[in-house]
């Protein structure tokens, strides 16, 4: 049997440690050397479409075919900025750092593309002198294309469509007052015999005519509120329906006080003169033809 000596165990044991350092060194080594994945944001569609979720590793390509791809981490996700002139394209969107972007669309047959770009745009702290600005960078840089990215007023899309809600509104502000007008003349004609009763009674126009703007006022107001509810509870709808469909966040219709109190002052002064101008000539007749004697 042979003897094991402490100093031989003691050897052994040193060994070991050794070994099991040099491993631990080596394996550190290896993931220093292991570059961490990119973080990135993708937006709320991306993430749906893709199935990808919070703290997933995924490859990110600037192409199709997934060449030249970084392996990125999802870091976290977000609802795109409504665009009204995007609202129909898919928001298939990352969002990443500008030097990881660069690293992952810089192709290597163009030695320049990674200190190139295509467009910068500055902010002002005057807005008022962006065509000063303009000017001074034109007359400094000549060939560089330098514009505003506010539209002019002359080619805003949204302008030509408040011209045209404004053309619609006020077609449409006249077939409904020549309708209410209609109304209150036939109204007017049922209450012949009624008015002609008062005016025997010795009541005279002029008050007649107060009964008769009061009443106007008063449906003018209610119909006012009856179509600023209707068009309050028609508003979520119509917001969640188009969301829905074009899966996004836009607010496509919004109902605001501005409104409201600009159909209020509209309405009112047309149902008063409405109601007068329907009354006048019936007011105008003589008592007998009223009675109809």
């Amino acid at each position: 049997m042979q003897e094991v000596r402490p100093r031989d165990k003691i050897e052994e044991v040193a060994k070991t440690l050794i070994l099991t350092l040099l491993v631990i060194s080596a394996a550190a080594v290896a993931a220093a050397d292991t570059p961490a994945p990119t973080p990135v944001l993708l937006s709320r569609q991306l993430s749906e479409r893709a199935h990808v979720a919070v703290g997933d590793v995924v490859t990110l390509a600037a192409d199709a075919h997934g060449s030249s791809g970084r392996t990125v981490r999802v870091v976290g996700i977000y609802e795109p900025t409504p665009d009204p002139m995007r609202f129909t394209a898919e928001r298939l969107e990352a969002r990443m750092h500008l030097g990881d972007l660069i690293e992952l669309t810089a192709g290597s047959e163009d030695p320049t593309a990674r200190d190139s770009v295509d467009a910068i745009n500055v902010r002002l702290t005057n807005p008022d002198g962006a065509d000063v600005f303009v000017k001074d960078v034109a007359a400094r840089m000549p060939g560089l294309a330098v514009r505003p990215t506010s539209r002019p007023p002359e080619g805003d899309p949204f302008g030509a469509l408040d011209r045209f809600h404004l053309a619609i509104s006020i077609v449409t502000m006249a077939g409904s007052t020549a309708f209410l007008l209609a109304l209150m003349v036939i109204r007017a004609e049922e209450r012949r015999a009624t008015i002609g009763a008062m005016r025997l009674l010795g009541i005279s126009r002029k008050t007649l005519l107060a009964q008769v703007a009061v009443e106007g006022l008063l449906i003018a107001a209610l119909g006012a509120v009856f179509g600023i509810l209707l068009a309050i509870g028609a508003e979520g709808m119509v917001n969640r329906v188009f969301q829905a469909r074009y899966d996004t966040t836009l607010v496509f219709l919004r109902v605001t006080r501005s409104i409201a109190l600009r159909a209020i002052a509209v309405a009112v002064p047309l149902g008063v003169v409405a109601g007068i101008g329907a009354s006048w000539a019936l007011l105008r007749r003589d008592i007998l033809s009223l009675v109809g004697r």
